[in-house]
């Protein structure tokens, strides 16, 4: 298949479908193992428990199988597996369970997430909640929501007040040295709620959660959220007011304003 690229940028059309597809194969495999005894592995280092199933292994495997077979020449970059090397201007990036430790404990805001870069630029963004049936999809322009087979626009809620934020990151107790840059924001903001993984990203796009702040991501646990949360008028970058993610400490917000105050707070501590 012929990848049509115009001003610099592909005609992501046929790509955004072919996300969904890898989605739903990704979903056959994560829902079948929710109905057996999930067995769980700890590949954490230093005493951090960072959990593993088969499940895992068997969704990424599942979408690198389709990603092989439809686009040949495109890379693949993914939690579980080796990566493979593009021959092409295009990679796709995989997180086959992001939030795994909800899974194991049956919660049902895991999410799988699928991004397409176009030489390193994150350029397609989709977050799959298959326990919810919700689908996230953006490019950067615009973001939609797929659930029971209609498709929604959505928009960040445009909150730029940090007094009014909700805000939501996944564990505080895995910011470790920077724990203490954390409190001024949780000092200030209106609400906070812990543990939603790459879902809290989602629902900021859809206006319910204003600000989301994590550190210490890797490459597959943010590349899918930036088009995602861009695509919805949100701002995503680092600590430090620019787009640096190589200590994966990130910034999500529904506006600049509000990503510049965050920026702020966590340099006063």
């Amino acid at each position: 298949m012929t990848n049509r690229i115009a001003n610099g940028r592909a005609d992501f059309a046929e790509f955004a479908l072919f996300a969904r597809e890898l989605a739903l194969a990704a979903r056959r495999e994560t829902l079948r193992y929710l109905s057996r005894d999930i067995a769980v592995t700890d590949k954490g280092h230093d005493s951090l428990f960072d959990p593993v199933t088969d499940a895992d292994r068997a969704a990424e495997i599942a979408m690198r199988r389709f990603i092989s077979e439809r686009f040949p020449d495109h890379g693949v970059v993914g939690e579980e597996c080796a990566e493979k090397a593009a021959s092409s201007h295009f990679t796709w990036s995989l997180d086959p369970i992001d939030g795994t430790r909800s899974y194991m404990c049956g919660l049902p805001t895991w999410t799988t997430l699928i991004a397409l870069l176009q030489d390193d630029d994150p350029v397609l963004g989709l977050i799959d909640a298959p326990r919810l049936d919700e689908i996230y999809i953006g490019d950067g322009d615009e973001v939609a929501m797929i659930q029971n087979g209609e498709k929604s626009r959505l928009s960040t809620s445009g909150c730029t007040r940090i007094a009014e934020v909700r805000f939501s990151t996944t564990d505080p107790f895995l910011f470790g040295h920077t724990a203490s840059a954390l409190q001024p924001i949780l000092r200030t903001v209106r609400v906070t709620r812990y543990g939603h993984d790459g879902y809290a990203y989602a629902r900021l796009a859809a206006g319910d959660i204003d600000l989301v702040i994590e550190c210490s991501l890797k490459p597959h646990d943010y590349t899918a959220l930036i088009p995602v949360v861009r695509g919805a008028g949100g701002h995503f970058g680092d600590w430090h007011g620019g787009s640096d993610f190589g200590a994966g400490n990130v910034i999500a917000a529904a506006t600049r304003d509000l990503y510049d105050a965050a920026v702020e707070l966590l340099a006063s501590e």
